[in-house]
Order: structure tokens, then sequence, then C-alpha cells
């Protein structure tokens, strides 16, 4: 009797730690809201990209998952004007108002933390995500900040998942210290890229060829067919193509989460 004693005993304090983790996901986005293009001879409107940004949002909390944001010094993310375009809502119209709804009227989304507090209060996370866009191409690809909370995330086998342009960042990691060598690896690809320099911004800016960067960083790049539903998970890392990933993303990186739940020892 005693030892059922014991055993309800241990169930009980397992569960009652369990319930205690933190259920947050840290959401890293970019402030920035200008992006040069041709060595500084054009200036564009650019940010976070919408979808890539809500989608994800969306399908953690409706997980039951709460969220942080985090940006540099603390400003509110932008919103690339390009992606209220209906093209990257297919027949998602109504999503898209409540994600337009939702950037004017969060207060967490618009009170987010600054990246120096998240790294403060990073143990607390579950995982990371770090939506697309232009934007980040400019601040957080420069931000010092970025690569200690990305090793931190990676050595703690924590879920880390990169959207479109995002897994460009695995690039301010230097080599000798990359965590992420020798994984698969998803990000826009370079015939997007060229359209998206090309036909939409119609310009080049300073930090682009991704896909390039990163296998020469030493990770093994894998691509969809252009504006494909396409991601990539590997071990704790989970990356997406373009806007229109979104579905395979979200599959994957809760996946993730439930991976790392499954195995997260008690107390941790």
């Amino acid at each position: 009797m005693d030892k059922l004693k014991f055993i309800i005993t241990v169930i009980m304090l397992t569960n009652l730690s369990l319930s205690a983790q933190s259920n947050k996901i840290l959401f890293v986005m970019s402030a920035e809201d200008t992006i040069p293009l041709n060595n500084g001879q054009k200036l564009r409107q650019t940010g976070v990209f919408l979808n890539e940004f809500y989608l994800a949002y969306k399908s953690v909390t409706e997980a039951g998952y709460t969220v942080d944001f985090a940006t540099p010094n603390g400003m509110v993310a932008t919103i690339d004007e390009e992606s209220t375009n209906d093209t990257y809502w297919k027949n998602n119209l109504e999503i898209k108002n409540k994600a337009l709804k939702f950037t004017q009227s969060d207060s967490s989304f618009n009170s987010p933390i600054t990246l120096e507090e998240a790294i403060k209060t990073k143990t607390e996370y579950l995982g990371l995500v770090i939506p697309g866009g232009q934007g980040l191409m400019v601040d957080l690809a420069k931000d010092k900040h970025i690569p200690v909370l990305l090793k931190y995330f990676a050595k703690a086998h924590k879920p880390t998942g990169l959207i479109c342009h995002a897994p460009s960042l695995i690039l301010t990691i230097p080599k000798a210290e990359n965590p992420y060598i020798g994984f698969k690896v998803n990000s826009v690809s370079p015939i997007e890229e060229f359209v998206i320099e090309r036909f939409i911004m119609k310009g080049k800016p300073e930090n682009r060829k991704i896909a390039k960067g990163l296998r020469k960083m030493g990770l093994k790049y894998r691509r969809g067919l252009p504006k494909s539903n396409f991601a990539i998970k590997d071990r704790n890392l989970v990356t997406s193509q373009n806007p229109f990933s979104g579905s395979a993303f979200n599959k994957h990186y809760l996946q993730a989460l439930t991976e790392y739940l499954e195995r997260m020892p008690v107390g941790n």
C-alpha cells in the first residue's frame, strides 16, 4: 500500500511539474520599415510579412501556447505593405482581415520586449519563431543578439522556426560555433529571390542569395517549387520557403513542440 501511495505521489508531482512549465513561444520580429536597394540608390517600404507571422501565431495559440513578441529596442514590428495583397491570402481573406486587426489592437504585439530582455528570460520559452519578410535582412541580420538566441535554442534542442527569409539568420553564427552545420534547411529559393527583386521590389538588396550562403556555411539546402507549400523539419529546426508555406510550416513546428515536450526532463 505504501508503495502504491509513493507511485501516486510521484505521478502527481510529475504532473504538477509539467503543468507548471512555461508554455510560451518567443516570436522575434523585425522592426525595420525601410530597405535600401541598388547600393542605397533606392529605398523601399518593408517589414514583417503579415501571413508568415500571423498564420504561425494563430497555429501555436490555437494549440494552447502563449506568445511573447520581441524586437530590436522593443519597437513595434512593421508590416510589409506588399504582404497585405490578397494574392498572398488566396481564400483566406477573412483571416487577413483578422490579422490586420490583430496588429492594430493586440496589446502584446504592440508592446514587444527588447531582444536583451528576451535573452535574459530565454529559459522560459519552449520554442522560437522568426517570421519572414525583407525587414529582417536589414535589422535582425546585423543584430548581435540574434546569434545568441539561435545558439541557445539550438543547444537546448528547443523548436526553432525560421520562415522564408529568416533562415538567413543562421548565417549570423560563425561557422566554427554554428550548431546547425549539416542540418537540412529550406528558405526562399533562388528563383523566388529573383522574382521578388526583379518584379516586386525592382531592385537588389544588400543581403541576398540566401540558399548559396546556407550551402557555403555547411547546411544541406533543399527547396520546393516556386510558391509551393514547402517546409523542412530537421531535428529541432523547422524552415519554410515562402508566404504560401504556412500550413507545412505549422504542421512541422507543432510536431517539433510535441516531440520536445515528450522528451523534456521534469523540472527543466
